[in-house]
């Protein structure tokens, strides 16, 4: 007698907790660990690595090593992106986390200048890069994780969920620099805007040697993942491509450069309300550039209470996307975003209250327009191709943005004489740019994510290879 039939076994998939958890936890690492350095950036390297120079001059010093990692996201964009769509996604997002969190943990073991002289600085330096090199791979997988996994009609209230890291990091990596502040006060008399010899000698690097635990909780949850439908079934299909590089370059250029004038003011924006905001607001009012005087721990939670707007609106805008539209939904927050830097004095001159009006208003805004970023860049590229076009675009425009925004804010700052007017118009032609992009792209909410792979990637001078070994 026969034996009966038996159908195989269904492919396992991911879980909606596991996936949402998974680009979650992943991101909210990587922003931890670029937060705590842009704080530490601001409060502790201009003494710690750039002694001999004058305040200002140190803080851009310390800035320009902090853009510097943007400059490296785009090559991790690059190598990680070609790992992930070729090899795919899970192997490559442990890979960019537990290369973050080493390059973070030695940051925290650093000899100062006072200590090892320029090495410290080099080191420093590249820390960084690694920093930057490893974000630039982060980003886009943990993004594809989300919409990859999600259902059609929730790929942006999926992909909201590795941008929540980003406020999340922040809570977490300022929480733990206030408490360390607190246990470490500034002596009698000194003042509160400035770190204790004791945070300058030691409490800084609790914060970094502390990423080590919250990598290996990440790794974990990262390690039970398995790979997405989409791309399982591109590579069944013999879609991947041996240089998606090529491919990118070649049949999706238009894609790109539009991927990054939109996640332009988005980057403009970020670093402003989170980097520039911070020196501005302790710097004295009666510093050679004046700033709002506030005490370090005093304007810290006055951002980390604007920082629980960014992560609600983050959340509020997938919704939205998902039924308005991403286009239509970043078209009226870019709008929002273009006033809101013509009306920085004015809010800012009404005293706290109305500075922490600017920071819930930026912060608000900075939800709205991240939130549906995480769906919009992956909808851009077909899956062969997907991981390298989104990521390449996220983090060129981090160069664009990121890596100057710090640095020109404090420039225009200065010429302003205190007043950051200068720095608001600033924001708002970085928002033009994005706006103009927006009108000129089209709308990404209808798209099936493995739809078209083959016609899409047709290439005369590229063969798809049938396996990703």
């Amino acid at each position: 007698m026969p034996a009966p039939a038996t159908s195989p076994a269904p492919a396992p998939v991911n879980s909606r907790s596991r996936v949402l958890v998974a680009s979650l936890i992943g991101t909210t690492i990587e922003f931890y660990d670029f937060y705590i350095y842009a704080t530490a950036a601001v409060l502790v390297f201009p003494a710690l690595f750039f002694p001999n120079s004058d305040p200002t001059t140190a803080l851009l010093s310390s800035f320009a090593v902090f853009g510097a990692a943007m400059v490296a996201r785009p090559i991790g964009a690059v190598v990680f992106g070609h790992l992930g769509d070729r090899l795919g996604r899970k192997g490559t997002l442990v890979a960019s986390l537990l290369t973050m969190g080493i390059a973070t943990f030695l940051i925290g073991m650093l000899p100062t200048y006072e200590q090892a002289g320029w090495i410290a600085t080099a080191l420093l330096v590249l820390m960084r890069l690694a920093q930057g090199f490893a974000l630039g791979g982060e980003w886009s997988g943990a993004a594809l994780v989300a919409t990859e996994n999600a259902p059609k009609n929730k790929r942006a209230l999926y992909g909201t969920f590795p941008q929540l890291g980003a406020p999340l990091g922040f809570i977490i990596g300022n929480g733990l620099f206030l408490i360390i502040g607190a246990l470490l006060p500034s002596a009698a008399g000194a003042d509160p805007s400035q770190p204790s010899e004791a945070f300058l000698s030691w409490g800084w690097r609790i914060p970094f040697l502390f990423s080590a635990v919250m990598v290996v909780i990440g790794l974990w949850v990262r390690m039970r993942l398995v790979e997405a439908p989409v791309f399982s079934k591109t590579r069944e299909a013999g879609l991947v491509r041996k240089l998606p590089l090529a491919t990118v370059f070649r049949n999706h250029w238009r894609q790109l450069v539009l991927g990054t004038f939109f996640m332009l003011a988005t980057y403009v924006l970020f670093y402003l309300m989170t980097t520039f905001s911070l020196s501005y607001g302790r710097t004295a009012t009666d510093a050679a550039v004046p700033g709002l005087g506030y005490s370090y721990t005093t304007f810290v939670l006055m951002m980390i209470f604007g920082v629980l707007f960014f992560a609600a609106f983050t959340l509020i805008s997938g919704p939205l996307a998902d039924k308005y539209g991403r286009r239509t939904t970043l078209i009226w927050v870019t709008a929002a975003i273009l006033v809101f830097g013509l009306v920085w004095v004015p809010l800012i001159g009404l005293g706290t209250l109305g500075v922490v009006l600017w920071l819930v208003l930026g912060f608000t805004l900075m939800g709205m327009t991240f939130g549906p970023m995480g769906a919009l860049l992956p909808e851009l590229f077909p899956t062969s191709v997907r991981y390298t076009g989104s990521g390449i675009s996220y983090n060129v425009s981090s160069i664009l943005g990121a890596a100057v925004a710090p640095f020109i804010a404090v420039a225009l700052w200065e010429a302003g004489d205190g007043s950051p007017w200068l720095v608001g118009v600033y924001l708002s032609a970085m928002a033009l740019l994005t706006l103009v992009s927006l009108l000129i792209g089209k709308e990404t909410k209808d798209t099936a994510l493995d739809e078209g792979e083959a016609a899409a990637d047709t290439d005369r001078d590229e063969t798809p290879v049938t396996t990703a070994s």
